[in-house]
């Protein structure tokens, strides 16, 4: 079984808008300890937004991105008599929360040639408006898991 961390119990808010999932979503950009540079990218994003579109709060604004690209649900493999399904299952919140994190940092990632609180802003902003790589990423997902629903009866 994997690790528990005590990353959830030890997260302080961040300290410009005192939001949890703002320092958890810091912590996931951040690179090898660089958090001052991580807030950085991350402040640079918000005032990016806060330049597209003038009458929402840009932390308001990267908190519904998140909120549309968290998964409902997934498929899972389970093994079932020598045989392989890929099993849709209901995603929990704290997984919803990180797959949305993981989603929109590697779409951030993969786009090459443009600062990264450039790229996150463009992503944040997609999300928002329910288009852009990580939306991508989770109507796959969706879309799997609406296609392999005759497995639904292995869940257990």
């Amino acid at each position: 079984m994997a690790r528990i961390t005590a990353s959830r119990k030890t997260l302080k808010p961040d300290p410009v808008h005192g939001s949890l999932l703002a320092s958890k979503f810091i912590n996931c950009l951040m690179y090898d300890g660089k958090k001052s540079t991580a807030q950085e990218v991350f402040y640079d994003a918000l005032e990016v937004i806060r330049g597209r579109i003038e009458d929402q709060e840009p932390i308001d604004v990267f908190t519904q991105a998140l909120e549309n690209v968290k998964p409902a649900i997934e498929v899972r493999s389970k093994r079932v008599g020598g045989a392989a399904y890929q099993v849709p299952m209901q995603v929990n919140r704290n997984r919803q929360q990180a797959l949305a994190i993981r989603w929109i940092l590697a779409a951030v990632r993969d786009k090459k040639g443009r600062p990264t609180a450039q790229k996150l802003a463009d992503e944040l902003v997609a999300a928002f408006n329910r288009e852009g790589a990580a939306m991508t990423k989770r109507e796959n997902v969706h879309r799997m898991a609406d296609a392999n629903k005759a497995f639904a009866h292995f869940a257990w």
